[in-house]
């Protein structure tokens, strides 16, 4: 497919953060940019004065005219999954007979043109890819990177250079959208049961992973975390590696230590003679918590494949700023500490609240959780209980629905009677500002996926 035959490009749920992306790819490419989305965010404040025309009513009219009377060939119209295909929008674009093509298709035809580096896993996707394209790009290699998050670095989800030989993107595997690639190195980071909706169990989504492995191109690399008890097949012409965190692996990292907010590790790596070269003592990194040192772990694997040499590795490392969303730390006084995060799955909220204790033993803990998605809910009530029960308090938001219509008796009270705290409770959203002056805070964490970032802000000013 020849992109550049478009001269206009519509995206219907611009304000997503994957959908963002491609609007600004889009828009350096010199095409006319336009947008639907409900809700007018701060990403879709910012699309529009970067030059993307985004309209907010699902209704026909609201189409700019200059679009309507476009022919086929001149107009590529894009879509999310996360809209309903019942949009008057989509409907009527189909009506016209367009083509409408999901994300994932028009990522897979991008990539086609690029030697590729696809970054999949339930988590550590953005995090790994978002360290990934500052290694590379630091080393002066030319990239065009599709990260699911704002990168602190480069104050975007996409980074592109001219004349770009690189691509990175993650690979989705929500609707199953990372099967459109074909990588010249994959990366796994983890295979946790999520989207049951669509999997229905764990063999459906351990065999999309098998799938995804196998897309690998002949004489790629398959780069796995070393726990991933999963038979994939090696590519014909390349290799399977691994990385790891405190185990021997292909590249691994070890003797990990906490100070001053910084985490230091010893990074290695196999030789050709089969023994371990040191590419870094006490390396120094910015996010702390295993699992952030085992998405760093990640990214230095396939720097370290791509020959980037070691000292760029580890002063990239040292300078790497982080992703708005992840362990951002939004306030950071000697009495208080206000970190925001995007966990919302219950390994993800595990792994964040493990990290603020070993950062600060022995202080209060409130956790403000907004569920995400009626079907992740209902699924794993029980895991978030347990998750969350490591709060010293406990405040839960309504569940943010996305794309989904609600389920009879499922709701935030649902994870709350199963949560052990001795302070727990839910607010609505609309009254979490009112609470949050009325309380003592410590140490504050909030996460979710949905629009609890929307209070960012506003608690920070009643916290500082």
């Amino acid at each position: 497919m020849n992109l550049n035959q478009y001269t206009h490009v519509y995206l219907v749920g611009v304000g997503g953060i994957g959908m963002s992306g491609l609007a600004r790819f889009f828009l350096n490419k010199k095409h006319k940019v336009y947008g639907y989305d409900a809700v007018k965010s701060v990403l879709c404040q910012e699309l529009e004065k970067e030059g993307v025309n985004i309209h907010y009513d699902d209704d026909i009219d609201s189409i700019p005219i200059e679009l309507q009377l476009l022919k086929k060939n001149k107009l590529l119209v894009i879509y999310t999954p996360a809209i309903s295909l019942n949009q008057n929008i989509i409907k009527y674009f189909t009506n016209k007979e367009f083509i409408i093509y999901k994300r994932s298709k028009i990522l897979g035809f991008i990539s086609d043109k690029y030697f590729t580096i696809a970054v999949a896993g339930t988590h550590g996707k953005t995090t790994t890819t978002s360290i990934l394209t500052f290694l590379l790009k630091n080393s002066g290699k030319k990239v065009i990177s599709f990260i699911g998050g704002i990168s602190k670095n480069y104050n975007s989800n996409l980074v592109m250079d001219k004349n770009a030989n690189l691509f990175i993107v993650e690979a989705d595997e929500y609707d199953k959208s990372f099967l459109e690639l074909s990588p010249d190195i994959a990366i796994i980071t983890s295979i946790d049961s999520d989207h049951m909706e669509i999997y229905k169990n764990k063999k459906n989504l351990y065999k999309s992973y098998l799938d995804f492995a196998k897309r690998v191109k002949e004489d790629g690399i398959l780069l796995i975390e070393s726990s991933i008890n999963l038979n994939f097949s090696k590519p014909k012409r390349g290799f399977i590696k691994k990385y790891s965190v405190n185990e021997i692996s292909d590249y691994y990292a070890n003797n990990i230590n906490v100070c001053s907010g910084k985490v230091f590790a010893n990074i290695f790596m196999k030789s050709f003679k089969e023994n371990y070269d040191c590419v870094g003592k006490r390396a120094e990194f910015t996010l702390p918590g295993e699992h952030n040192v085992s998405n760093m772990m990640a990214a230095v694997s396939v720097a370290l494949i791509l020959k980037v040499k070691k000292n760029n590795i580890l002063n990239s490392l040292k300078n790497f700023k982080g992703i708005r969303r992840r362990f951002e730390f939004v306030v950071k006084k000697n009495n208080l500490v206000f970190i925001d995060d995007y966990a919302h799955h219950p390994s993800e909220i595990s792994s964040t609240i493990k990290t603020v204790r070993l950062l600060f033993p022995d202080r209060n803990l409130t956790v403000i959780f907004q569920p995400h998605l009626y079907s992740r809910t209902k699924d794993f009530a029980i895991d978030f209980a347990q998750s969350l029960s490591m709060a010293d308090r406990l405040i839960l938001l309504d569940i943010y629905p996305a794309r989904e219509k609600p389920i009879m008796g499922v709701n935030s009270k649902m994870i709350l009677k199963l949560c052990t705290n001795f302070n727990k409770q839910v607010c609505e959203k609309e009254n979490l500002l009112s609470l949050i002056n009325k309380i003592d805070v410590d140490i504050l964490l909030t996460m979710g996926a949905g629009d609890i970032s929307d209070l960012t802000e506003p608690l920070k000013h009643i916290l500082n």
